[in-house]
């Protein structure tokens, strides 16, 4: 694997699918480490460094939700030379959807499935919650969905860090339309929490707009970042999803 890119905290499970984990706004391939852990060993479990971010931070943010999967799909494309499944969450959901598209333009095979989590399906229109015109508006949104801890938010020296990605972060997102183009082959989960403040379950279900293989929505308890309360459970569904997809190519 890539190691610009893709971030292992464990061991490589050689013989298992492989999970690549696409993080939300402003967030880093660390944030996935609880639910990684959780997934291990029954995935070869890795996230996405985006650029910009801890190691990466003398590297300019990406903008442009598509240019940045297009990027990723390129980095991935030698690595899907044995099953592997997608999972992003928020912005990661729109990056993994779109990584899917890019490694489709260039022949890779599909992923068993796309789980795509804290994210309703785009639309021609601006996504509301995505218009966020000062960083004063970019803290509040950041706030209000509970992502970044209130201590790392007041402290100036990683305020000014978290910043310019959440900047551009954000920018990427309030470009961001639905897109032109045949669904996805592959199979989606849409999940969420039950209480999250910028996606109801009836949003999420949308993503079967965008594939051909059936989409099943998965309601947790808890707002938009119920994932970090409920691991476990998430790895689980993540487990169910991929293994009704094996036994159904097994028939």
């Amino acid at each position: 694997m890539d190691s610009l890119w893709f971030r292992r905290f464990g061991t490589e499970e050689s013989r298992a699918v492989r999970l690549i984990c696409f993080p939300h706004a402003g967030g880093s391939a660390a944030s996935y480490v609880p639910l990684l852990r959780c997934l291990s060993p029954r995935f070869d479990a890795l996230a996405v460094q985006y650029p910009g971010r801890q190691d990466r931070r003398r590297e300019q943010p990406a903008e442009d939700v598509a240019g940045l999967a297009g990027r990723i799909a390129a980095a991935l494309r030698p690595a899907t030379d044995r099953p592997y499944a997608l999972f992003g969450h928020s912005m990661g959901a729109l990056v993994a959807f779109e990584t899917a598209r890019a490694l489709r333009d260039l022949g890779a095979p599909a992923p068993l499935r796309l789980f795509l989590s804290g994210r309703g399906a785009p639309t021609g229109q601006p996504n509301p919650h995505d218009q966020v015109p000062d960083d004063a508006a970019i803290l509040a949104a950041v706030r209000r969905l509970g992502g970044t801890s209130a201590a790392a938010l007041a402290d100036p020296d990683l305020l000014d860090m978290a910043l310019p990605v959440l900047r551009a972060d954000y920018r990427a997102l309030a470009a961001y339309r639905r897109p032109p183009g045949e669904p996805l082959l592959s199979p989606v989960t849409a999940l969420t929490g039950d209480s999250d403040p910028v996606v109801t379950p009836a949003e999420a279900a949308r993503w079967r707009e965008f594939t051909r293989s059936g989409c099943e929505v998965r309601v947790f308890p808890g707002g938009h970042f119920y994932l970090d309360h409920c691991p476990g459970a998430v790895a689980d569904a993540v487990a169910d999803g991929v293994r009704a997809v094996q036994e159904a190519v097994g028939r």
